[in-house]
């Protein structure tokens, strides 16, 4: 068997989720169980936690899928506007064809004139465009082509730790060189150029540092960076000639008020020539997170620039094997692009329903921040953006050496502890890599509001007990 694949690991979907769907199970044949319910706080799964879909998006996707919905008059005109110029560009009218390699063209389009929007003018063409199955397939598809060499010229690819594990996964999959950098916890878990240096001139002993990878705002972190801290960014990649990774896909996901989700592609243009004519960029967004969820379509796109003429040829040769990204998912990804605009019937609808997810999701980081803070032994940095607490844990000498007993990381311990006495799934923060010696955990801040209360409050209970068992 190909052992790189025997050495990818995806903690999100790991073993301590294998184990909720055994509790369920057991709960489904009647066993007691000291709670009634798993709670899979474990993935930024919106609405399987019960966020209910835009309509706009919804009415949209219904039209494309059976158009004689057209004729309805139970559907708003905007949507039908929407539909009927997405299935024209369809073969054979149908979501149902294959579509260009590269993604459908209109689609295309929509998203360089949604990117050209969002960046205030800053222009974006649509032949930068590719769209994808999800911004997961994007990101490994990009990492495919800028793996190479050998030994100490084997390419590094530089990731912030703690990470989202599909980098990690992908890096040991094309068995890759993993750079870690680490972000600075003590400081909102900010991003230091200086660590960067430190990473990258370490990585240059053992093999060839040419990507560098940022999330932002972060998963698992949820810091949102300033437009210093991209420049700084830009400029070191620029230094040291690197391919800039932006995974952008909690744009839309930004809660404090002092923070602003500044793209990269924006920062970069208004560097100057010397930077947005050399630095290579590709950026990364979905219709998974953001005020969407729409997670089960797998629909995203990536922009890239200044990428060479020949190894863009290379990029859609790749992309042509896989035939094309599910067209429903491109569909989807065109209504997130294309929303309704002021003067359109569904205009106060779609904008109420966005600004009434966001504002939950707002309160709710508000929430789980302040009641983690409360609680003796966890430490909760501000969720300043994205969907995800990554609160830090301290946990005692006797259930650190419990834990290594069971041949377990402690805070892959402290979780299964969790699961099985609360029904509570979380990540440990070992899944994401963090610095020796501090733990953590990952969990979705998506339940409604008095679930969220209900997850936040057990978890209190038991690590207050938890602290006390192994005092």
């Amino acid at each position: 068997m190909n052992p790189q694949v025997k050495a990818v690991e995806y903690a999100v979907r790991g073993p301590i989720v294998l184990k909720a769907g055994e509790i369920e199970l057991e709960l489904q044949r009647g066993i007691k169980k000291p709670f009634t319910e798993v709670i899979r706080a474990n993935i930024g799964d919106a609405q399987a936690m019960g966020q209910q879909p835009i309509t706009f998006l919804r009415q949209v996707m219904a039209l494309c899928t059976y158009p004689n919905l057209l004729d309805s008059p139970s559907f708003p005109e905007d949507a039908k506007k929407r539909a009927r110029r997405i299935l024209q560009a369809c073969g054979g009218n149908s979501l149902g064809s294959y579509s260009a390699s590269q993604g459908v063209n209109c689609i295309r389009e929509d998203v360089a004139a949604y990117i050209t929007r969002r960046d205030g003018g800053v222009p974006a063409d649509p032949d930068n465009i590719y769209l994808t199955t999800g911004a997961s397939d994007g990101i490994s598809t990009i990492l495919k082509i800028l793996v190479s060499g050998g030994g100490k010229s084997r390419t590094g690819v530089m990731i912030p730790i703690p990470q989202y594990p599909l980098y990690s996964a992908v890096i040991s999959e094309l068995d890759a060189i993993q750079v870690n950098y680490y972000l600075d916890e003590e400081n909102c878990w900010a991003l230091n150029v200086n660590e960067l240096r430190r990473a990258v001139q370490e990585a240059k002993d053992h093999c060839d540092p040419k990507v560098l990878c940022i999330i932002n705002p972060g998963n698992p972190t949820g810091q949102v960076q300033s437009r210093k801290c991209i420049e700084d960014v830009i400029h070191f990649a620029w230094e040291e000639k690197l391919f800039l990774l932006a995974d952008e896909v909690y744009q839309d996901n930004v809660y404090s008020p002092d923070c602003r989700f500044h793209s990269f592609k924006k920062v970069l243009y208004e560097m100057g020539p010397e930077y947005s004519s050399n630095v290579e960029l590709a950026s990364f967004h979905s219709t998974s997170k953001g005020y969407m969820g729409e997670c089960g379509y797998r629909g995203g796109y990536m922009e890239v620039i200044n990428l060479h003429p020949e190894i863009k040829g290379q990029l859609v040769k790749l992309l042509s094997v896989r035939l094309c990204p599910p067209v429903s998912g491109q569909a989807a990804m065109d209504i997130v692009v294309n929303p309704p605009v002021p003067g359109e019937e569904s205009f106060e609808q779609f904008s109420r329903e966005k600004e009434s997810v966001l504002g939950n999701l707002a309160k709710k980081a508000k929430l789980t921040e302040d009641l983690f803070n409360q609680v003796p032994g966890i430490h909760c940095n501000p969720l300043q953006g994205a969907m995800y607490a990554f609160p830090r844990i301290f946990l005692p000498a006797k259930a650190v050496e419990a834990a290594q007993a069971h041949q377990m990381a402690p805070d892959m311990f402290y979780c299964m502890k969790l699961l099985e006495e609360t029904g509570i799934c979380v990540v440990p923060g070992s899944g994401f890599g963090q610095r020796e010696g501090t733990y953590h955990f990952r969990m979705t801040i998506l339940p409604p509001v008095e679930k969220l209360k209900t997850v936040l409050q057990k978890v209190k209970d038991f690590h207050i007990n938890f602290l006390e068992k192994y005092a």
